[in-house]
């Protein structure tokens, strides 16, 4: 994964607000590379969507089977938006959460 962010400033994308979701994620043992390369193909499309305004994903050092999801949108209409992309239905639904241990998300609004 090259790409982690969007290509705006952070400061850019808070203004305004937003919701905030936060995600973590833990492999299966012997999936942490497969779920790597399906997120290095979703990454790019859903940083291309028209509501995310930041979309970080980052891989443990200490432990690369956990993943970190920072996903910061316009609003709730545009997290459901999100959900409901076909790259949302193929990557993750389709692909990586089979391949997972653990999921936790929480959504947070900005203050």
């Amino acid at each position: 994964m090259d790409q982690y962010a969007v290509n705006t400033s952070v400061g850019e994308a808070v203004n305004g607000g937003g919701l905030l979701v936060v995600a973590q994620w833990e492999a299966k043992e012997g999936q942490a590379d497969r779920i790597a390369d399906i997120l290095s193909r979703f990454l790019p499309e859903a940083q291309s969507e028209p509501g995310a305004k930041l979309f970080l994903i980052g891989r443990a050092k200490e432990n690369p089977a956990q993943f970190l999801f920072y996903e910061l949108f316009r609003d709730e209409a545009a997290f459901k938006a999100h959900q409901e992309s076909a790259h949302f239905k193929t990557y993750i639904a389709g692909q990586a959460l089979p391949l997972l241990a653990k999921r936790e998300r929480a959504q947070y609004a900005l203050l």
